[in-house]
């Protein structure tokens, strides 16, 4: 069994929901169990800016997957989830990133791990840092990398916890991270 981890995302029609729902998914295989999710927060658009806030959140992973099988998993959920690749860091209903898959290295056409921009990802490192403050990416902690990016900008939108095992996830709070 492997260790992984994923950022999840969304900004058009009801990310929270979409976000739950390709969690449920996941955990629902024989392959992969979602073993922690971090908050949800709610963050600026990274890339393209002219559109509306996204929210995103990490998710930990037990997965008797290999990484090019567990990006396939997260992609067929994305699709299922009506995922739509119109504009490169365009809007977008749902986004699964494979982050990484038990501290490996790899380049291939299709994966890069860890993934090539988590550290520059405010939007990732601040949930990630929630759930996983000591895994190392790039030879540093998380923890450590989060201090590095501005996180302005970055709200709580939803806490912790089995959020996503609710049939009908609502907000709890939102504060400044």
């Amino acid at each position: 069994m492997s260790q992984a981890w994923i950022g999840l995302g969304g900004n058009l029609g009801d990310p929270l929901r979409q976000m739950a729902e390709a969690l449920r998914r996941l955990d629902a295989g024989p392959d992969v169990s979602v073993e922690i999710v971090s908050p949800v927060y709610r963050t600026p658009p990274w890339g393209k800016t002219d559109q509306p806030d996204f929210l995103n959140c990490c998710a930990g992973l037990i997965t008797s997957l290999d990484a090019d099988s567990l990006l396939t998993l997260c992609l067929a959920t994305e699709r299922a989830l009506h995922r739509e690749r119109n504009e490169r860091w365009g809007p977008r209903t749902i986004d699964i990133d494979l982050l990484d898959h038990d501290g490996s290295r790899m380049r291939t056409d299709s994966l890069e791990l860890p993934h090539p921009r988590l550290t520059q990802r405010a939007f990732v490192l601040v949930p990630l840092a929630e759930i996983a403050p000591d895994l190392q990416i790039a030879g540093r902690r998380v923890q450590h990398l989060r201090a590095l990016v501005e996180t302005g900008g970055i709200d709580l939108f939803q806490p912790g916890g089995d959020w996503w095992r609710q049939d009908e996830p609502s907000v709890s709070r939102s504060t400044r991270a």
